[in-house]
């Protein structure tokens, strides 16, 4: 559990140091706004994608699904967070500091969001297989 915990906290504090950089010479309370909505939203992204992946698969046991779903969840949120964040942190300093043209923009967010979504369907697939693994443990271990 250590393990997990030292390399969840080490990819939240790479996705803050990477996203606070590329946000360039905003200032700090825009950064943490920035820096909170997007770890919400990637936070609900993932959430929805774990909902979907369980499909079926259901632990009898409550808070052993609960441990299960916080620490998928949690990894996974800034695993995401760390896809699209970073980038588009650098389209708002862009943007602040006018460097970049609207068509470009469409470019680079369209690009960001199939990058995106391509690793969300990867991940679904990713969560379903942890989960079904998880149960048969759990079974074995049961009985």
């Amino acid at each position: 559990m250590i393990f997990i915990v030292l390399i969840t906290s080490i990819i939240y504090v790479i996705l803050i140091s990477w996203s606070w950089q590329n946000l360039g010479e905003l200032e700090k309370t825009k950064k943490i706004i920035y820096l909170i909505i997007g770890i919400i939203v990637s936070y609900l992204i993932t959430l929805i994608i774990f909902q979907i992946a369980k499909g079926s698969y259901a632990i009898e046991e409550a808070d052993i699904q609960n441990r299960l779903q916080n620490i998928v969840v949690a990894i996974f949120t800034g695993i995401n967070g760390m896809i699209i964040m970073p980038q588009i942190a650098k389209i708002i300093d862009k943007l602040k500091e006018e460097q970049i043209e609207k068509q470009d923009i469409l470019k680079r967010v369209a690009i960001i969001l199939v990058v995106f979504i391509t690793c969300l369907v990867i991940e679904g697939g990713y969560m379903r297989d942890t989960q079904k693994g998880t149960l048969k443990i759990y079974q074995t271990v049961k009985e």
